[in-house]
């Protein structure tokens, strides 16, 4: 059977060279009893070439069965692969076969593999190895003559350097490795892809048939295609269904194509990271309270300098005036307080003006501290008092955990 058959017979579209090497390797590959590692992205159409490994080999008329394997909890997978024995743990009422007691004359495609236990894939080379296995809850061994055909979306390969993956296994898996071409990588074919899905979907739907411009057609073969082929035949429903205009611009397609392809995964943080983060986030509340200040002063002196001087907006400032005065034009702040009249003289030659405003006694114009620790334990004692004690409230105030606050009041000794 060559090429073009193989295409025909499983619905295979396209004409790209790397997408005919990967079908000519399961071609050649089939015949033979060898393990497989199909290897691509997800979406890309791993599953069918699993079957064409299966259907052009000897074991066509055995059966066959696809596992996720990252579908399955850890505690039970070795049961869904192995078999158990009744009684072999809580809920185990009755003996049950596994997939590889199932399978057995056939082939068992183990998809995403990379997410196997490490147990498991000891167990799982053994039976690679010797075609033995063990019940879960058995101490008797079970021979079985199943082909496996593994496949994995992630670098296999890495997850062996960081000990998430037996080395000896990869090698017994990867014994003729098959990689499967992204999408983007098949830019002549997804034109004819997107033609077929939407020529399937019209039909099904019975609703008129889309055709693409030019610059449509330009769009769909430049988009990364994160979802592969199975992201594709997506859109391709979605325009089928819910688009009344039948020839479809690049301005219509870009409304059905994501434009932020960014994983949305969450993300674990442990309880030392968040509360590490929450003190960090309070030291930098201080720093940006500091130079909130430092701006107002500097708005008032360019405002008195531009558009003149009134008494109120001085009244107003005074103290920020005051600051300033020791910060800048005093000498020695920490020896002198600042004047009770401030002179300003304007720019364009007028008349200058004498303001008064409040003043501190001496003793008070003391230099500010800048102790990170002093801000953080005045601003805890702040929140609490607004709050009248209540450390849940004070804690959401600040911006932290309640944890944090209660551990933060015991090292500053602010009980």
């Amino acid at each position: 059977m060559d090429i073009q058959d193989i295409k025909n017979r499983f619905g295979i579209i396209g004409n790209s060279p790397l997408l005919n090497r990967a079908i000519d390797v399961a071609r050649q590959v089939s015949p033979t009893d060898i393990s497989v590692l199909i290897t691509g992205e997800s979406g890309s159409g791993k599953e069918v070439f699993s079957q064409i490994i299966h259907q052009l080999s000897a074991r066509k008329h055995g059966p066959f069965i696809a596992v996720n394997c990252g579908a399955i909890p850890e505690g039970t997978i070795d049961s869904e692969l192995f078999g158990h024995e009744k009684g072999s743990f809580t809920g185990a009422h009755e003996a049950r076969k596994g997939y590889f007691e199932v399978v057995n004359g056939g082939t068992i495609f183990l998809d995403e593999v990379g997410e196997l236990p490490v147990g498991t894939q000891a167990r799982l080379l053994r039976v690679l190895e010797t075609g033995e296995y063990i019940r879960v809850g058995s101490s008797k061994v079970q021979k079985t003559n199943v082909r496996v055909v593994a496949a994995t979306n992630v670098d296999i390969y890495d997850a062996v350097q960081k000990g998430k993956f037996r080395e000896d296994l990869y090698y017994r898996l990867n014994t003729v490795p098959l990689r499967i071409p992204a999408l983007r990588d098949r830019k002549e074919d997804i034109h004819l892809l997107f033609r077929k899905f939407v020529a399937d979907f019209t039909d099904k739907y019975r609703s008129p048939n889309v055709q693409l411009t030019e610059d449509a057609q330009q769009l769909l073969a430049n988009y990364p295609w994160p979802g592969n082929v199975r992201q594709l035949k997506n859109i391709a429903e979605q325009i089928a269904v819910l688009e009344k205009e039948r020839l479809i611009d690049a301005r219509i397609l870009g409304q059905y194509l994501p434009t932020d392809n960014r994983s949305t995964l969450p993300v674990h943080v442990s309880a030392g990271a968040k509360d590490d983060f929450s003190e960090r986030d309070l030291l930098y509340k201080v720093l940006f309270d500091m130079k909130k200040d430092m701006v107002e002063l500097k708005k008032l002196v360019i405002g008195i300098i531009e558009n003149g001087v009134n008494s109120r907006i001085v009244e107003d400032h005074s103290p920020y005036i005051n600051q300033l005065y020791r910060e800048v034009d005093s000498p020695a702040p920490e020896q002198l307080a600042p004047p009770s009249t401030l002179t300003i003289h304007h720019p364009q030659g007028g008349k200058s003006e004498d303001f008064h405003f409040h003043t501190q006694e001496a003793e008070e114009v003391e230099e500010e501290s800048l102790s990170l620790v002093e801000k953080e334990s005045d601003l805890i004692k702040k929140a609490l008092k607004k709050h009248k004690g209540k450390r849940k409230s004070a804690a959401q105030e600040l911006g932290i955990s309640e944890r944090t606050l209660y551990r933060k009041i015991k090292d500053l000794n602010l009980n």
